[in-house]
């Protein structure tokens, strides 16, 4: 129950009054919003049009918090801040001891977004990001004593970094904290608090301050005004306010302190009404006011300066001001009450006076960034001194972490001149690392069409084709990157960059081959040019075409580019050596290596925010742990991921997300779950013409068709795989030949084990070539299946112990006791009962403990199989041969096409194993014969 809160918040003052106006609707959201912040993340918005009493709300939302033991954070956004200046606000109360607990990189965020330290200073670079981790991990750190409160009021005005930083904490909000955010609805302001989206099942709960009945504008302006109004009167102003407070004080102020005759029309015109109030102040009031809303975020010594007078004078010439209700003077910061007056009192200035304004200005202001405004703000033509202030308060905005704000700043300097080609690609630059790709995009493309062939337009065209993979549109990629090839040979270094870029997306684009081809020309550029990041990434991305097309690892090339790495650096994830490391370890078994590697790497992503390549290495993780037999925790991270494919979007990233998805699901027995996942990855390729990103989760639903020995579905889902294997003989390796041991585990399955004879092959020759023991491992089963199938008991047990002494080389107890199983079934078939009791037992109790479902009611049938089969069963051969098809998945006319025999045999062979086993259905059989892939009968 609420019902003391909504007592409490019912009693909320609205606009200036400090008479109680009820709002019962208003007050019962935020008393169940603070409630639920009590124990999980919650978020609130209250809408409303200008003047409407949000920010009365937000403040009595505030003090209740803090009644109820709330860590309150709170800001006020200002539509001229500045880069994170109401993060700063927000942040202005923190202890040290919060701070001193923090990474390095996150420390050095926090000291350039409050400029305690010079913004271009050594240390690792900042974006908003890493300050949102910042602020993340401050809040982790107070959540567990006490809840937390974040409250920002006019998120319309709040500046993009802080904008950035808001929902990007937001998105990862977790433990005992809450988000209040107040927004305009009026077209005037910005976007609102519409890019806030929450993870999960968390939703952002959204109110609308509805406007006051003609009762609670009486009390608004009795109060404020302290004088009545006639009914008449009091319709008209209702009438034309709408019921908003502030409209309503704005219009009855314009009355003066004269009755008001009921034909007397009140001017419709706000904006006209504020500059009446306005208009009426005397000229150095007036004057004070135009500085203050020119200079955006006012102090009292500013103004002093500005205006060439004294603190003290300036402080007198507001008091009608702030009398009236204009502004607020908090010890020396000068806030206007409403946007709107900040409007009009800028408004006062005519467009000469406003260039004089921001000239004067120009010259008090020390800080860089808004020194560069105002010097832009104030010239109506380029010149030298503007131009390099901007560029250099640029430089220092993006160094903080700010691109939005450095973005701002190129956009106001090529406003000025934009004849300067590299001034645009580093406008582009900032505004693609802003996050909006379409305006870099804009940017580049008319760049691009303007440059003269040479190396310039070639780095144009590499930035284009990075926000073309940010589209996930690796084709156009591969074009602009092959275009910029073109054009850079004048210099080695955009060369050298340039051919990286077109191996990276030719190799994501499905042409590993001439991917190869691009990164040896490359690094044959390496030696003349003087960059270690970028040979290092250069190495990188050869290291893994390698690996992918089966010609073995580059040890002393990835060696070398991980020492030549800038972790720092801002690179494409899959061009980091450290990222490439954790890739080549998971896949040639060396998992507790490559699973610690990859735990401090996802940190330092976490630190840094970088919130794409930690998806990218969580999918790493997932698969990791996955191989270690550690679902529950392959489990978690799937889910993780899903989450942060909700708050990106994507397709590509949606693609990584549904599959390790599936993936899990096909080992943990959600077979259904697995098949749907499986089949929205495969549409979303297809779908943005990238029909190779559809091999993976193909390879998770082929996986979870055998899991269940549906083997006439998984050679269904894995046959475009299947049938482009004939290259993997001499030139695979395991990330290559994944789906190979399930595609001939099904083939086996369904009568076709010659079919499955060259990819055995395939396994075993390149587990030799390449010494992989998981190839070996399971080239070895597949071959004991083989073998089986063939009836020959003794090569096949021979085969499955060779595969269980390379499984000794491997941690990945999943694919041992799959191997394990094969065996225990084949010791059946040989009639030793015990051995294969111990292997069977063994079996279940290591797919139980993984959490693998289906797989251990495989192992569950084939022990109950091993009870009651054999000679006891009464089953002649042909119907032996008949019941382990059936239980493998086959329907009857499948049996009936393996067997070469009709329909209707197939049909009365399994009415008389029924009858002779007392069974009714083809799930009982499963029970009594079992599963058995490892030893089908050939069709005769």
């Amino acid at each position: 129950m609420v019902s003391n809160e909504v007592a409490r918040l019912a009693e909320l003052k609205i606009g200036y009054s400090h008479r109680v106006v009820e709002r019962p609707a208003e007050s019962r959201a935020v008393a169940e919003f603070l409630k639920s912040a009590e124990t999980h993340p919650s978020v609130l918005v209250i809408k409303g049009e200008p003047g409407i009493g949000k920010t009365t709300l937000w403040q009595a939302a505030m003090g209740m918090a803090s009644e109820r033991g709330f860590r309150v954070f709170g800001a006020r956004a200002d539509q001229a801040g500045g880069a994170y200046a109401t993060v700063a606000d927000l942040l202005a109360g923190i202890e040290p001891g919060l701070v001193e607990f923090l990474p390095a990189v996150q420390r050095i965020a926090l000291d350039r977004v409050g400029h305690r330290v010079d913004d271009r200073r050594d240390g690792p670079p900042t974006d908003e990001r890493v300050v949102a981790s910042a602020f993340l991990s401050i809040a982790d750190r107070l959540t567990p004593s006490s809840p937390v409160l974040v409250a920002i009021d006019d998120a319309q005005w709040l500046d993009p970094s802080s904008r950035a930083v808001v929902a990007f904490a937001v998105r990862r909000l977790r433990g005992r904290i809450g988000v209040l955010v107040t927004e305009r609805t009026d077209t005037t302001a910005g976007g609102g608090a519409d890019w806030l989206r929450v993870a999960g099942l968390l939703g952002v709960q959204r109110i609308r301050m509805s406007p006051l009945e003609t009762t609670g504008l009486r009390a608004v302006l009795t109060a404020n005004l302290g004088r009545t109004f006639s009914l008449t009167a009091l319709t008209r102003i209702a009438e034309l306010s709408g019921g908003n407070p502030f409209y309503a004080l704005e219009l009855a102020r314009a009355m003066g302190d004269r009755p008001l005759p009921d034909d007397v029309a009140l001017p419709p015109s706000l904006a006209g009404l504020v500059g009446d109030r306005l208009g009426r102040l005397d000229q150095e009031s007036q004057l004070v006011l135009f500085a203050a809303a020119a200079a955006g975020t006012p102090t009292v010594d500013l103004l002093a300066r500005v205006t060439d007078r004294s603190p003290h004078q300036v402080v007198d010439l507001l008091e009608a001001a702030e009398i009236e209700g204009i502004v607020v003077i908090g010890g020396n910061r000068v806030r206007f009450t409403h946007p709107l007056l900040a409007r009009g009192a800028y408004d006062l200035g005519s467009p000469q006076r406003r260039r004089a304004m921001h000239a004067t200005l120009s010259r008090i202001v020390e800080h860089p960034e808004p020194r560069a405004r105002h010097l832009a703000l104030a010239a109506t033509a380029p010149d030298p001194a503007t131009l390099g202030a901007l560029d250099d308060a640029a430089a220092r905005a993006r160094s903080r972490g700010a691109p939005a704000a450095a973005a701002e700043l190129l956009d106001l300097a090529v406003a000025l001149d934009a004849t300067d080609p590299h001034r645009r690609i580093r406008a582009a630059d900032h505004h693609f690392r802003a996050g909006d790709a379409d305006r870099a995009r804009h940017l580049l493309a008319g760049l691009v069409d303007e440059l003269p062939a040479g190396p310039l337009r070639a780095q144009a065209l590499n930035q284009l084709a990075r926000v073309c993979v940010y589209d996930d549109s690796f084709a156009e990629a591969a074009q602009l990157a092959a275009r910029a090839v073109a054009e850079g040979d004048a210099d080695a270094a955009t060369a050298m960059a340039s051919r990286t870029l077109l191996a990276f997306t030719q190799f994501h684009g499905g042409a590993a081959a001439e991917a190869l081809d691009s990164i040896a020309e490359a690094l044959r550029l390496a030696d003349r040019v003087d960059d270690p990041a970028l040979t290092s990434q250069a190495l990188a991305m050869r290291v893994t075409i390698d690996f992918h097309l089966g010609l073995g690892v580059d040890h002393a090339g990835l060696r070398r580019a991980l020492e030549l790495e800038d972790r720092d650096a801002d690179a494409l994830f899959a061009l980091r050596a450290s990222a490439v490391d954790v890739f080549i370890q998971g896949w040639t078994g060396h998992l507790e290596g490559a699973a610690a590697a990859a735990e401090d790497l996802r940190r330092r992503c976490a630190e840094r925010g970088a919130e794409n390549d930690l998806m990218a290495m969580t999918g790493h993780a997932t698969l990791i742990e996955i191989w270690r037999g550690d679902f529950a925790k392959a489990q978690q991270l799937s889910d993780e991921t899903m989450a942060r494919a909700e708050m990106a979007g994507g397709d590509l990233i949606w693609i990584i997300a549904l599959t390790l998805r599936a993936t899990v699901a096909a080992h943990t027995g959600r077979i259904d779950q697995a098949r749907s996942n499986a089949r929205e990855a495969i549409a979303l390729a297809e779908r943005g013409d990238a029909p190779h990103l559809a091999a993976w989760p193909t390879l998770a639903m082929a996986a979870a068709e055998v899991s269940v020995a549906d083997y006439a579905a998984a050679l269904t889902a894995a046959r475009r795989l299947i049938d482009g294997a004939a290259d993997l003989a001499h030139a695979g390796d395991v990330v290559s030949m994944w789906f190979v041991p399930d595609a001939v585990e099904a083939l086996i399955a369904v009568g076709r084990a010659d079919e499955a004879l060259p990819l055995i092959e395939a396994l075993e020759a390149n587990g030799r070539r390449l010494d992989r023991p998981r190839l070996l491992a399971t080239g070895a089963r597949c071959r004991a299946m083989w073998f089986a199938a063939h009836r020959d008991l003794p090569s096949a047990v021979r085969s499955a112990h060779e595969a269980m002494a390379h499984h000794d080389r491997l941690p990945m107890p999943f694919e041992r006791a799959r191997t394990q199983l094969v065996l225990g079934r084949l010791e059946r078939r040989q009639r030793r009962s015990g051995a294969a009791r111990d292997t069977l037992t063994e079996v279940l109790r290591e797919f139980e403990r993984m959490g693998a479902a289906a797989w251990a009611e495989r192992a569950r049938a084939a022990l109950a199989s091993g009870a009651t089969a054999g000679p006891a069963n009464g089953l002649s051969p042909s119907e032996q041969r008949v019941a382990e098809l059936a239980v493998n998945g086959m329907s009857n006319r499948d049996l009936a096409q393996a067997l070469s025999i009709s329909l209707k045999t197939v049909e009365a062979n399994l009415t008389q194993i029924y009858r002779k086993l007392g069974i009714r259905s083809r799930a009982q059989l499963a029970q009594r014969i079992g599963s058995q892939p490892d030893h089908p009968v050939r069709p005769q």
